[in-house]
C-alpha cells in the first residue's frame, strides 16, 4: 500500500511556474530546497527548487509499512485469553516472579506473626510491635509490585500458598527480641538471595527490562534493610535479655516517631 498525502505548499521557480516534484520533467531526486529564502516585490517568501544533492520528496509524505511492523501484525493474538501486551517475555522469566510473589508474602506472613507475639499485653514490646508489622506492610507492598509488574508484561499471576509461621519466639538462652531479630536477618538475607536468582534468570534469557526492575526496585533496598537489621542484632547482643530491651524497644518507637 503507498499512502500519499497533498502537498502542504506550492513550489514556484522565479518565473511563478508551478512544479510538481513527483512529475517526470523534475525528478524528485534532483531536487533541492534552495538554502536562501528570498523575498520578491514584497509578495512573501518565495520557496525556490533547484536542482542539486537531495534525493528526498521535496513535497508529500510517502509511507511504506515496514516488513517488521507486518510480521509483529502477524503476531498479535486474537484469543482473547491471551495477553496482548506480552512481547519477549520468556516462561521462565514469568514462573520466577510467580516465585517471588510467594517468597515475599511469606516473609511478610512470618512479620505479621511477630507483629501479633510483641503486640500481646504479656510482652508488650510496643517499639517492636511496630516494627514489625510496618515490616510485614512492606513486603506485602513488594509482592503487589511484582503482581503488577507480572500483569504490564503480559503474564499470569498465579498464587502458591502461604506456609503457616511460627507463634512464639521467645528463645530460653537468646530471649524473644534477640531470637526474633535473629530471624529477621535470615528472612532478609534469604529474599536477597531469592532476589538475586530472579536477576540471574532474567539475564539467562536476555531480559533486560525483568532485569533492570529487580535492580531498581529492589536489590539496593534490600542491602539496606539487611544493615540495618544486622546493627539492631548487634545492639541487641550487647543488652542481654533484661532491662536493655526495653530501652532498645523504646529506641525503635522513637526513631518511628521520627520517621513519621
Amino acid at each position: 500500500m503507498l499512502l500519499k498525502a497533498a502537498p502542504a505548499f506550492s513550489l514556484l521557480n522565479p518565473h511563478k511556474e508551478l512544479l510538481n516534484p513527483l512529475s517526470s520533467s523534475v525528478s524528485s531526486s534532483s531536487l533541492h530546497l534552495n538554502s536562501s529564502l528570498r523575498a520578491k516585490n514584497g509578495a512573501g517568501v518565495i520557496v525556490c527548487a533547484s536542482k542539486g544533492a537531495s534525493n528526498s520528496p521535496l513535497t508529500g509524505v510517502v509511507f511504506e509499512p515496514f516488513e517488521e511492523v507486518k510480521k509483529e501484525l502477524d503476531l498479535v493474538p486474537s484469543v482473547p485469553q491471551v495477553s496482548l501486551a506480552r512481547q519477549k517475555y520468556h516462561e521462565h522469566c514469568e514462573a520466577a516472579v510467580n516465585e517471588q510473589i510467594n517468597v515475599e508474602y511469606n516473609v511478610s506472613y512470618v512479620y505479621h506473626a511477630m507483629f501479633a507475639y510483641f503486640d500481646r499485653d504479656n510482652v508488650a514490646l510496643r517499639g517492636l510491635a511496630k516494627f514489625f508489622k510496618e515490616s510485614s506492610i512492606e513486603e506485602r507492598e513488594h509482592a503487589e509490585k511484582f503482581m503488577e509488574y507480572q500483569n504490564k508484561r503480559g503474564g499470569k499471576v498465579k498464587l502458591a500458598s502461604i506456609l503457616m509461621p511460627l507463634t512464639e519466639f521467645d528463645h530460653a538462652e537468646k530471649g524473644d527480641a534477640l531470637y526474633a531479630m535473629e530471624l529477621t536477618l535470615s528472612l532478609e538475607k534469604l529474599t536477597n538471595e531469592k532476589l538475586l536468582n530472579l536477576h540471574k534468570v532474567a539475564n539467562q534469557h536476555h531480559d533486560v527490562q525483568l532485569a533492570d526492575f529487580v535492580e531498581s526496585k529492589f536489590l539496593s533496598e534490600q542491602i539496606e534493610a539487611i544493615k540495618k537489621i544486622s546493627e539492631y542484632v548487634a545492639q541487641l547482643r550487647r543488652v542481654g535479655k533484661g532491662h536493655g530491651v526495653w530501652h532498645f524497644d523504646q529506641m525503635l518507637l522513637e526513631e518511628a516517631e521520627v520517621v513519621a
